[in-house]
């Protein structure tokens, strides 16, 4: 049983029953060696044997329930054969029906465990009677101890579900928090990057903005001045950079999620930019196919790198997005008809390559999210870039 703050009343509970069976015992082997009998011999060697085979379940097999359980069945099943027989050959043993009370209730459950207890009891009442006479004192103290047994053990089972219960809410709230965390997590990525955007747009695209229109007017000014082919280049220079600002700050804004989901996003940006691009890009997408928050934006993130690149290299005229799940698997795939390239040599040129540092990145962000990235790619064959992840990472 996992460590809980009922785990030392447990303990207890199981220490005091094998306390009690030793007493019990130790007072059967007792009475046998200073009251003998002529089955005084007999009733020692059974009594060691039920210490023996009580020792080997408790510490060894430690059956559990519910029976059936071929273990605990014939544990129990050796307990109550050895007690009957020392039962038959002195009064003593009669003591030991009270942690065979427990085992009972423990082992066989409420209902049956209950009815075991009182078929014990009766035996148990009817060899006292038989050996010793009949008394109040031997027909209510066996009952009585059954009844307080009963209500022992019926509470240590209550306690027990309610520790069961206990640990399985901490485990859920635990869990909870984790996703709570994760979410929250992700909200500030994406804050932050919406206010890295806007700062660019504020800082560096307006003044890219800015240079480009002072030295457009310069050039208009006198366009046939020495010279004036460098302000022509300044000129050009910094309507690239600004057109890679602009690109850069739409890559950092946070998509519109929320309402659209995956699907959605992927379709919006299919007819607003990259159709426009002269990309026919087909997504299918479910939109029943439930993500967490994170994992949507960094699928349309890779995405969206894998759709950069088949527009500046593969020279494409159709693209696929699909996303499914088979087998636990989550697939995230991007398919295009483009020319294709040789893995090997975007390996080589690693380190000199924007386009490797992409497929890079990209790799680095499916590594993050516990998946794999598999990159089929051959010269004159297009490119299929497909992203696995276990299913429990999209649940």
């Amino acid at each position: 049983m996992a460590h809980t703050a009922l785990t030392p009343v447990f303990l207890g509970l199981r220490t005091g029953l094998h306390a009690l069976f030793v007493v019990l015992a130790a007072v059967v082997l007792a009475r046998a060696v200073l009251v003998p009998t002529d089955a005084s011999g007999v009733v020692v060697v059974l009594t060691v044997l039920l210490a023996v085979v009580y020792c080997l379940g408790a510490v060894v097999l430690r059956p559990a329930r519910p029976i059936p359980n071929a273990r605990a069945s014939a544990w129990l099943g050796a307990l109550s054969v050895l007690w009957l027989i020392l039962l038959a050959l002195g009064p003593d043993a009669a003591y030991l029906v009270f942690p065979l009370f427990f085992l009972y209730l423990h082992l066989l459950g409420r209902w049956w465990g209950s009815a075991a207890i009182v078929v014990s009891t009766s035996v148990a009442v009817g060899a006292l009677g038989i050996h010793s006479g009949w008394t109040v004192g031997g027909v209510v103290g066996p009952f009585v101890g059954a009844g307080v047994a009963l209500l022992i053990g019926l509470g240590y089972q209550a306690l027990a579900r309610e520790a069961g219960q206990r640990e399985a809410l901490v485990r859920e709230l635990l869990e909870t928090q984790g996703r709570l965390a994760a979410t929250e997590h992700e909200a500030g990525v994406l804050a932050e990057r919406a206010r890295l955007a806007r700062e660019i747009h504020d800082t560096v695209a307006q003044g890219l903005s800015s240079i480009q229109m002072l030295l457009h007017a310069a050039e208009r000014l006198d366009p046939d001045r020495p010279g004036m082919e460098h302000v022509r280049l300044a000129r050009e220079t910094a309507a690239a950079g600004l057109a890679d600002t602009r690109r850069f700050i739409r890559e950092l804004t946070p998509p519109d999620l929320d309402d659209d989901g995956l699907g959605g996003a992927l379709r919006r940006l299919a007819t607003t930019q990259w159709a426009t691009q002269g990309l026919d890009v087909r997504v299918r997408v479910s939109d029943t196919v439930v993500l967490p928050m994170h994992l949507q934006t960094a699928l349309l993130r890779i995405a969206q790198g894998a759709i950069a690149n088949v527009l500046q290299h593969a020279n494409a005229t159709t693209a696929t997005i699909t996303l499914a799940v088979d087998d636990g698997v989550l697939r995230f795939a991007v398919v295009d008809d483009g020319t294709g390239f040789d893995p090997g040599e975007l390996t080589r040129d690693t380190a000199r390559t924007s386009d490797s540092f992409g497929l890079q990145s990209t790799r680095e962000r499916v590594q993050q999210l516990g998946g794999t990235l598999l990159l089929d790619a051959a010269t004159g064959h297009g490119t299929s870039l497909t992203v696995e992840l276990p299913r429990e990472d999209a649940a």
